[in-house]
């Protein structure tokens, strides 16, 4: 980060809007001030497009003056209902449209079973006690006589500059009043890579139980933004010594446990995933279409091992189709979250399901027939497995390790032939459903099921070529079987 004085912020704010917005303030006899993430960042010399600007008045009516100084080349948004406004600045120079929401300052008070605020007009200062961090509370004078004054009646400057995520007020008042901020204080300390201060900390373990009272919707949006971290892990732990990963996630939670038995223990399955989603973070193809989902499946990966585990005194502990059962239980996860059930969850629950199939291949013989199913089943999701799987070989045994890195390069290089010779023709046989129920005279049935299974298998195990000929000698042989020719 870097530290600036009030003349060098104010060189710093020294632009068209920043000293618009002042203007217009000045017009109206009204304080306005630049807040919260803008301010923040602009120490962290990350950039940003979306400025919150704070008025000691009404933010609706001095974006309404801003909009007429600013004219066609802006747009005004009005929201009425939250006493708030937004204007939109597009301009050739900027990427992407410049933000401003205005807001007046005020004070919130609330109730214990609603997020929902009663609020009233109030003073800068007032506004910065609602604020959820310190160093989301600084703020910046755009008026003319005091333009680029910091305001930061909490230190977050110095909490900024030491790296703490922490209250202005006390952090169970603020953590009761907007139980939200709880996520909200995890996700800011993986982001940037921040410490939680102790006493915000220990409130976080006090109040996790109130985070019920957030929606499904909301938790989802602060997830999300942990799993994107850079390192994401960090903000998982967190969660789970604070003990709110049990409430939102307790099925990640619950792989939180090493087991011993005759001396025989198996590994925390918990950090164990975290190793793998740090691995599937790391990987160099980073920000996929998928990347999100792809993240997701290695944080889901192994929750299936809990209920899979059992003792077996010959070899030790096992978790038998935990893949499967993992699978099952990530429906209930997405619904819960309130997150995407369609293409995505079916994603995720894919490269759950079938995470375990790469890992069984590499451990043998790596067969032509074993890589043409395995490229069959997961179709255009074979390079994400395929990572999610590389991801997941965390032994300390380097020996061990390295054999199974080799025999997965052989996987990749056998999958980058058959796509290269379009797997898609080769692995689907040319006779389909329609043809052999018209051949045979059939309606939709268990028998057509079997005969499309039987050319697949033998298109997939390469035993035939997938033409026409042989398939059709094939089907008619296991028609004469089933009875269904002569």
């Amino acid at each position: 980060m870097k530290l600036y004085s009030d003349d060098e912020l104010a060189e710093i704010l020294d632009q068209p809007i920043f000293r618009m917005i002042g203007q217009a303030a000045d017009s109206q006899g009204v304080e306005c001030y630049v807040v919260g993430g803008y301010v923040r960042d602009l120490f962290l010399e990350r950039p940003s497009n979306d400025i919150d600007v704070v008025v000691v008045g009404s933010g609706i009516e001095l974006a309404k003056k801003l909009k007429s100084m600013l004219g066609h080349k802006a747009s005004l948004a009005v929201f009425r209902n939250f006493g708030t406004a937004q204007i939109k600045v597009a301009h050739h120079s900027l990427p992407v449209p410049l933000e401003v929401e205005f807001v007046g300052a005020r004070k919130e008070s609330y109730s214990h079973d609603s997020r929902k605020p009663i609020v009233e007009d109030g003073t800068l200062e007032d506004d910065q006690n609602r604020r959820d961090f310190t160093i989301n509370a600084m703020a910046i004078c755009l008026n003319a006589s005091r333009f680029g004054e910091l305001i930061d009646p909490f230190n977050g400057l110095a909490d900024l500059e030491d790296g703490i995520i922490a209250t202005p007020l006390e952090p169970d008042v603020t953590f009761s009043d907007d139980p939200l901020r709880m996520m909200r204080c995890i996700r800011f300390a993986t982001q940037l890579n921040f410490q939680i201060e102790d006493d915000t900390f220990e409130a976080l373990e006090r109040m996790a139980d109130r985070i019920k009272i957030v929606s499904g919707e909301r938790i989802e949006v602060e997830l999300n933004k942990i799993v994107m971290s850079p390192h994401p892990s960090k903000g998982f732990v967190d969660l789970q010594r604070s003990g709110l990963l049990n409430i939102l996630l307790p099925e990640l939670s619950a792989l939180d446990i090493v087991e011993q038995k005759n001396g025989r223990a198996h590994k925390n399955n918990f950090y164990h995933t975290l190793e793998v989603l740090e691995n599937v973070v790391s990987t160099p193809a980073a920000l996929r279409p998928n990347e999100l989902w792809l993240r997701w499946a290695a944080l889901l990966h192994d929750i299936g091992k809990t209920r899979s585990k059992r003792w077996d005194p010959a070899i030790g502990w096992t978790f038998h189709n935990h893949n499967y059962i993992g699978a099952k239980m990530v429906t209930d996860i997405f619904r819960r979250l309130k997150m995407p059930m369609g293409a995505e969850m079916r994603y995720v629950q894919k490269l759950v399901d079938m995470h375990m199939r790469p890992q069984a291949i590499a451990d043998s013989e790596v067969t032509d027939s074993a890589v043409r199913r395995l490229l069959n089943d997961a179709g255009d999701d074979i390079d994400d497995l395929m990572t999610l799987c590389e991801a997941d070989i965390t032994s300390k045994n380097e020996v061990k390790k390295k054999i199974f890195l080799e025999n997965f390069r052989m996987v990749r290089e056998k999958l980058a032939d058959l796509k290269e010779k379009d797997y898609k023709r080769l692995l689907q046989p040319v006779i389909d459903g329609n043809e052999i129920m018209e051949l045979f005279n059939l309606k939709p049935s268990r028998e057509v099921g079997i005969l499309k299974q039987t050319l697949k298998d033998a298109v997939l195990d390469n035993r035939v070529e997938n033409e026409r000929e042989p398939l059709m000698e094939l089907l008619l042989k296991k028609a004469k079987e089933m009875g269904l020719a002569k």
